[in-house]
């Protein structure tokens, strides 16, 4: 192609401007007309004379260029997009790559581009592959443009509609890389809100949609509920279904709903919906139970009334039942304590229950605190914060609250200054490690607030000691139990801090912890797995300082599991980085029994509505631009012909048609005379002597 080829053409170079010549000659034609008019002598050779004095004006010349023969661009297109990854799309199309381009490269009048598109790490989450192409064809204009040949299983997002578009890239052709007549079951999720109150019900619509080669049956969807409880419902393809899905509490509530794999499915990565539903609390419900009046009682009251979110039902023992005094029936104000109503008829109500400085007083029958440890087993929430008595015979120890209790009382009670510590897990559990007093951290060795005066020695049978008191004894312990939570505090002094004694300390802030982690917040979760996504890459990081190392269960879109490990990292946390090879919903499950997801992607990205290999899509382009489509499945290596541009079609049954374009750039341009200055002269001169002798003559 670096062969230069002559090419001669017979071009005009005007003396004068060509707006003049037209005057000129437009009026000689006039003069020409009159004389013929007129019938004078030697009318012909006035004429003849006009046209060699117009021919030297007009200046004929030959045109020698040389011109160099440029190459046609011809463009293949490999879709790298997640669908592509199904069945064996991917080693088809890199076959048919290998195949064009060992047909092709090596020509010399063609420039062969190849390009991949998507590219890099981004989230593709649905196939936009001419943005890459016009990208690729900017620098080369259309009338090089040999054509397009697209090696995709159809799905393709950003297919141009503009008439003027689709003629532009010379004729397209699509490669498919699926096959005729696959099988896909969807499942997709018509609506489903991000927010719901606590303790109600959140609506989901939903449907299956079937291929049309899938036969019409009812098919079972299972919806699993926070993690645990599955439920399974037989629903009839292409129907809208609706679900009520309970939100139980507050942060992400996670459902799955999810539908079989029929067989030679060609994914079951969008048989599967995560739901995460933000649980919003409406209001906060606490029952305070009080024993006998003491400073911290107004404390617990400021702190829970402050909240404008919390409901507090509050009843301080005044009176006990056997209690003899002088005072009249008709002048007492007490009420009855409505224990029958409180720890039987409503006690699922409530979402936390705090005991303060309770004694055993006869008027709380002892099988209500049966139900009390049920509700705490089935997910209820219980605070205790002891007072004196807890050390007592007449301890709330002694009921059947000792089987959730973490702390024992030896019976003992120490009175003397201490400041409250932190443990070593107290210096890394979310509750308490991020604690600050007056710009100081609690993790400091020692802590600028005040002293309490008074705790209750207890020995821990079971959960975390997050801080310490006097004689290194357990001051505030977190307990996990079966489904629910209990947290126990062994003093009744945290009012000092609340009252600033010697300096005070931040009691409102640690009892808002302890409540929030008591509500299984997330963020105060020391097991909580965090799933960070970024493009392809997820992140997992666990907050169990207990560990050096965990596994968790990773379950990919298309239901492949991996064990991944989590390792120490600097900054404390159990950490993994891994990159997804595929968009759709991740799920994780921990050594603890709880799922996590991670969505890669939209929640229901156009990358998965769908999946299976179709012509429809790209037809209107390829007709348009006079391409052809043709399946690798039946035609791996199809013929390729160069066909001169102009044609119809460049595409039939097995083969497809590059346009030949014969486009040229010019390296060298010389003029060369017709008729030399000398030789239009003598003409010139003759003529006009020759009409000057005619028109003599008698």
């Amino acid at each position: 192609m670096n062969t230069l080829e002559t090419s001669f053409s017979i071009h005009l170079a005007p003396a004068l401007p060509m707006e003049w010549l037209i005057f000129i000659g437009l009026a000689y034609i006039g003069f020409i007309a009159f004389c013929f008019y007129r019938r004078r002598r030697g009318s012909i050779f006035r004429a003849i004379t006009g046209l060699v004095f117009m021919l030297a004006l007009l200046n004929p010349v030959l045109l020698e260029e040389d011109r160099k023969p440029e190459k046609d661009t011809a463009l293949i297109v490999l879709d790298k997009s997640p669908s592509q990854k199904f069945g064996q799309r991917t080693q088809r199309s890199e076959d048919a790559l290998a195949y064009i381009r060992s047909t092709l490269e090596g020509r010399e009048d063609l420039d062969l581009r190849i390009i991949e598109a998507p590219m890099g790490d981004t989230v593709v989450d649905e196939t936009l592959l001419f943005e890459s192409i016009d990208n690729a064809f900017a620098d080369i204009p259309a009338k090089r443009r040999a054509g397009v040949m697209i090696l995709s299983d159809g799905q393709i997002h950003d297919v141009p509609t503009e008439e003027t578009r689709m003629k532009n890239y010379g004729p397209v052709h699509t490669l498919l890389s699926g096959e005729k007549n696959e099988k896909d079951r969807r499942l997709i999720v018509i609506e489903a809100p991000s927010y719901g109150i606590v303790g109600q019900n959140v609506t989901i619509k939903y449907r299956i949609d079937d291929t049309k080669n899938i036969p019409k049956s009812p098919v079972a969807v299972s919806i699993k509920r926070q993690n645990l409880q599955v439920e399974t419902v037989s629903v009839m393809p292409g129907e809208e279904q609706t679900v009520e899905l309970p939100i139980e509490h507050a942060g992400q509530n996670v459902f799955e709903l999810s539908v079989a794999e029929i067989k030679d499915e060609i994914t079951p990565a969008n048989n599967r919906a995560a739901l995460m539903v933000n649980g919003v609390r409406d209001r906060l419900r606490v029952l305070l139970v009080s024993g006998q009046p003491h400073a911290g009682g107004r404390t617990w009251r400021d702190l829970l009334t402050s909240d404008p979110s919390v409901d507090l039902v509050h009843f301080t023992i005044l009176r006990e039942p056997d209690k003899l005094d002088a005072t009249p029936q008709n002048e007492l104000s007490l009420i009855a304590f409505p224990f029958e109503e409180l720890f039987e008829i409503k006690l699922y109500d409530f979402d936390l229950i705090v005991f303060d400085r309770y004694r055993l007083n006869r008027i709380l029958p002892s099988h209500y605190f049966d139900n009390i440890v049920k509700y705490v087993r089935e997910g209820g929430a219980l605070l205790e914060a002891s007072g004196p008595s807890f050390a007592g015979e007449d301890s709330i120890y002694f009921t059947s609250l000792m089987d959730i209790l973490p702390g024992t009382p030896d019976g003992d009670v120490i009175r003397k200054p201490f400041i409250p510590a932190l443990s070593e897990s107290g210096l890394q559990h979310p509750v308490t490690s991020s604690l600050v007093w007056n710009g100081m951290s609690a993790g400091t060795t020692k802590p600028n607030w005040g002293p309490w005066l008074r705790q209750v020695p207890l020995k821990r049978e079971s959960g975390e000691v997050l801080m310490s008191g006097a004689d290194d004894f357990p001051l505030l312990i977190l307990d996990r139990v079966e489904k629910g939570r209990v947290a126990q505090i062994a003093s009744d002094h945290i009012w000092l801090w609340s009252r600033g004694y010697e300096g005070g300390g931040p009691h409102a802030e640690l009892l808002r912890r302890i409540v929030h982690w008591l509500m299984k917040e997330p963020e105060l979760d020391e097991r909580a797995l965090d799933i960070q996504v970024d493009g392809m890459n997820i992140t997992l990081k666990s907050r169990d300082y207990k560990q050096q190392n965990t596994s968790v269960t990773m379950t990919s879109p298309n239901g492949d599991t991996q064990i991944l490990k989590l390792e120490k990292s600097a900054g404390g946390f159990l950490e993994t980085r891994i990159k997804a090879d595929q968009i759709g919903i991740y799920s994780f499950d921990d050594t603890y029994g709880e799922i996590r997801y991670g969505i890669v992607g939209d929640l229901n990205p156009p990358e998965l509505e769908g999946v299976i290999s179709t012509p429809e899509v790209i037809a209107p382009l390829t007709q348009a631009s006079g391409g052809g489509i043709i399946w690798l499945d039946d035609t791996p290596k199809p013929d390729i012909r160069f066909l001169n541009a102009g044609r119809g079609s460049y595409a039939g049954n097995s083969w497809i048609g590059l346009q030949r374009n014969r486009e040229y750039s010019i390296q060298g341009v010389r003029q060369i005379p017709l008729m030399s200055e000398w030789f239009l002269l003598l003409m010139l001169g003759t003529a006009l002597a020759f009409t000057w002798w005619y028109e003599g003559r008698r």
